[in-house]
């Protein structure tokens, strides 16, 4: 039986994380900054920030990584540590989820790529697929 159905046998729902970004700018993001390098460098605060989402009750919370894409991420220059930054936002919040004491969900969080799929933009729907797969396997590698 998968997560989700283990939760909802005993619950008739499953209440999950928000407000990720405020709650990151209130410990010392700064406006226009990636979250994403905080998986390595502020560990602590992702730390911090996940395990007050398990402490209100969520049964569910979303990794750092919204804007985890090379699109995204090439904005400051991170564009070469996609693999390494998701994989990180992975590793904290498997941490706590499977440090919390009931089944806590870890769901990979997508966000946007950054750039519009063609006929409005340049990305095409392939490119677009491969981005989110690498997103996908560094969640994976997440141990």
């Amino acid at each position: 039986m998968n997560n989700f159905l283990k939760i909802l046998k005993d619950k008739s729902h499953i209440l999950a994380d928000g407000a990720t970004g405020t709650n990151l700018f209130g410990m010392g993001l700064e406006t226009g900054d990636p979250p994403e390098p905080w998986n390595l460098e502020h560990k602590d605060r992702i730390r911090s920030l996940h395990q007050g989402f398990v402490d209100a009750g969520s049964d569910l919370f979303l990794t750092n990584s919204f804007g985890g894409t090379s699109f995204r991420l090439k904005l400051h220059n991170l564009e070469n540590q996609v693999f390494e930054l998701n994989k990180a936002a992975g590793v904290v919040a498997r941490e706590v989820a499977d440090n919390a004491d009931r089944l806590v969900i870890v769901a990979g969080a997508m966000g946007p790529t950054g750039e519009m799929i063609e006929p409005h933009g340049l990305m095409t729907p392939r490119k677009r697929q491969l981005l989110l797969e690498l997103k996908q396997r560094a969640w994976l590698k997440a141990e």
